[in-house]
């Protein structure tokens, strides 16, 4: 029996975009949380901590269940969203503090997507935390293509949401009252958020790229109000913990309300992620308390498990982005930068390479990009490596170890390691970490020297 098309034009249509061609240079923001979790989004299955925005935002967007972070630290992943580099080759793949204040800076040459869009006549911003480099050095944010800074400049800063100053451009602006050491008058988040909203509203005339890079819920657990959560039977952690989630969800709310009021809803891309999953252990106080292991994942912060890997990610774009989908295919920061060149139809200045594939047409409601494998490192107190190819995933847990073989098809949750049982296997993730990493004397792949009354590793980032 034939099916009339018409029907059939309606059987698809969820998988469909609904817009004839996408908008010239839309508004594109990327808000990427500090922290949050899968298992922290009512969306995602948390039954504990409200969040009706981000899961009205999935209801009206699409989901992703395999989106995966740069590396699962702060700066690593941050510079794979910023750069459409992989961990084997961007220039920044482990936390590296500088005193008294930042990070390792991006170098000069390192070329950033918002480069691109200012390029393209995009107000740009970033509002929130960045970490790639103080405002004297290479990896200031206003020299990689960013009009306006505004928040933390510092990681180690950011720990502190009642801190005694803040960054407006590379000025810093005092904040009486504050101790920074978890009191204070002035609560960091509320100027964040206010700002963001000040930046749509200034250029909603014309298209603008809102990196909105907010720190919440990242530790210190700290918060001004616990709201709803003051009276649960709950320890003070667990509170604010929940308090700062719902937090971050009642200012994406804000945002998404403002778009609606400014009429620039089918104008404007948004996407949320973590930039890495669980920053706690399913066995600790807060992991049990909020169910962090029901989505099955091994692992959290800091390691190359699916746990630490995969991150809460939601997509948004009235008329392009399919409402209600649930899609469990990959995809990973570094595709963002290449996304962007598409969706702006502009091209990379030559010499400048990416790792990353467009979204555009998986946005859209197609399948995800194909390609030979995903890539990561970490560095730390000892370098990390990981591969994924098909629904194959290998693991190294530092030089001279020897490589977990898992088969995410049947075994999500990383239990089985087939190395001995499949040897080709062993050959074959060998290889693709080979051809994917790029020595740099900054991250060599060789694990550091343990630091005399010193625990190893970055561990508050």
């Amino acid at each position: 029996m034939k099916i009339p098309l018409l029907l059939l034009a309606i059987a698809v249509t969820p998988l469909m975009t609904f817009a004839a061609e996408l908008p010239k240079k839309p508004n594109i923001i990327f808000i990427l949380s500090d922290d949050v979790a899968q298992g922290d989004l009512g969306c995602y299955g948390q039954k504990l901590i409200q969040t009706p925005n981000l899961d009205r935002m999935a209801a009206e967007g699409t989901r992703y269940m395999q989106a995966y972070c740069g590396t699962t630290v702060c700066a690593p992943s941050r510079t794979s969203l910023i750069t459409g580099l992989h961990t084997g080759h961007s220039p920044v793949r482990g936390n590296h503090e500088i005193k008294p204040e930042g990070q390792l800076p991006l170098p000069a040459e390192t070329f950033s997507v918002a480069a691109l869009l200012k390029s393209e006549g995009y107000a740009t911003a970033c509002v929130g935390k960045w970490g790639m480099g103080m405002f004297d050095t290479t990896g200031s944010p206003l020299k990689k293509g960013f009009d306006h800074f505004f928040g933390y400049n510092c990681q180690r800063h950011a720990h502190s949401y009642f801190p005694t100053y803040l960054y407006n451009d590379d000025q810093r602006v005092t904040l009486e009252g504050n101790t920074g050491k978890g009191v204070g008058k002035i609560y960091s988040q509320n100027l964040i958020a206010d700002e963001t909203l000040k930046f749509v509203k200034e250029n909603q005339a014309k298209p603008f790229f809102l990196y909105y890079s907010v720190t919440l819920p990242h530790g210190n657990f700290e918060i001004d109000d616990q709201g709803i959560y003051k009276d649960r039977p709950w320890s003070e952690q667990e509170k604010n913990y929940a308090a700062m989630v719902t937090r971050l969800d009642s200012d994406v709310g804000r945002l998404l309300t403002l778009l609606k009021d400014l009429n620039l809803d089918e104008k404007t891309l948004v996407m949320i992620a973590g930039d890495n999953g669980s920053s706690f252990p399913p066995n600790s106080a807060l992991g049990k308390r909020f169910n962090q292991a029901a989505n099955g994942l091994r692992g959290f912060k800091r390691d190359l498990y699916e746990g630490g890997l995969r991150q809460a990610a939601i997509s948004r774009w009235p008329g392009v982005v399919p409402a209600g989908r649930v899609s469990d295919e990959p995809w990973a920061f570094w595709d963002f930068l290449p996304t962007v060149v598409e969706l702006t139809d502009s091209k990379l200045p030559e010499g400048v390479k990416t790792d990353g594939l467009s979204l555009v047409s998986y946005l859209k409601g197609g399948p995800a990009p194909q390609r030979e494998s995903f890539y990561w490192e970490l560095h730390e107190s000892t370098p990390l490596q990981a591969v994924r190819w098909d629904d194959w995933k290998a693991v190294r847990n530092g030089p001279g170890q020897p490589l977990e073989i898992y088969d995410l098809k049947t075994d999500v949750s990383e239990v089985k390691n087939l190395a001995a049982e499949h040897p080709e296997l062993v050959v074959k993730a060998e290889a693709l970490m080979k051809a994917a990493h790029v020595d740099d004397a900054n991250w060599p792949m060789k694990a550091k020297p343990k630091q005399k009354g010193k625990k190893p590793g970055n561990q508050k980032k």
